[in-house]
C-alpha cells in the first residue's frame, strides 16, 4: 500500500490547555514549539500513524512567574525532561469529519494512554501549491497521572489548581512529495 507523509506546519498550528484556578475560572496556556507527522494510506487518514513532540520549556501562559513555576520540578521539570511526546496507537474514522485518536502521551518519563476527539477540517492547496490537511482536537487529562502533583489547599476550601486539564489544538499538515 502506498503511504503518504504529512509534516506539521507549525506556523498554522497551535496546542493549548486550560485548567481551573481557585476552582472559579480557567487559566489558559500553550506550547509554542512542537512538531508532528502523520503517515496515511494514500490520502485517507483512517488508521493513519501519528506522532508529535513538544518542547516542554516552550510552555507559555502570559505570566512569567507562572511559566517559571510550570518549568520547575513541581510540574514539567524541563531541565530533566526536555520533551513531551505523543505516539498515536489508533486513529479511527467515525464519520466523514470525525475521528477518535488514541495514543500514548509521555510527560516527565511517564507514558499514559489518552483519547482525543478529532475534527477533520478537510484538504486544500495553499497559494504555493502545497496540499494541506487541517485537524482540530480536544481532550481531557488528569495531570496527576503524569506526576504533575503540585497544589495548594485554599483557606476557604478547595484547591488552587484542578487536576483536570483540558487540551485542544488546531493543526495543519503539509503533504510531502
Amino acid at each position: 500500500m502506498e503511504t503518504t507523509t504529512w509534516n506539521l506546519d507549525p506556523t498554522h498550528s497551535e496546542i493549548n490547555f486550560k485548567v481551573k484556578h481557585l476552582m472559579i475560572s480557567n487559566v489558559k496556556g500553550e506550547f509554542q514549539e512542537f512538531d508532528g507527522e502523520i503517515e496515511s494510506i494514500r490520502q485517507d487518514f483512517d488508521k493513519a500513524k501519528l506522532n508529535a513532540t513538544v518542547k516542554s520549556d516552550s510552555v507559555y501562559t502570559n505570566n512569567k512567574d507562572r511559566d517559571i513555576h510550570l518549568r520547575s520540578a513541581d510540574f514539567f521539570d524541563t531541565e530533566k525532561h526536555k520533551t513531551i511526546s505523543f505516539v498515536g496507537t489508533s486513529f479511527e474514522k467515525l464519520d466523514t469529519d470525525n475521528y477518535k485518536l488514541t495514543g500514548l502521551l509521555t510527560i516527565k518519563g511517564t507514558a499514559k494512554e489518552v483519547n482525543l476527539d478529532v475534527d477533520y477540517g478537510g484538504m486544500m492547496k495553499d497559494p504555493y501549491g502545497n496540499q494541506k490537511a487541517g485537524f482540530s482536537f480536544t481532550g481531557k487529562i488528569n495531570r496527576k497521572d503524569w506526576g504533575l502533583n503540585w497544589n495548594a489547599i485554599l483557606e476557604a476550601g478547595g484547591v488552587m489548581v484542578s487536576d483536570e486539564v483540558r487540551i485542544n489544538g488546531e493543526l495543519q499538515f503539509i503533504k510531502q512529495a
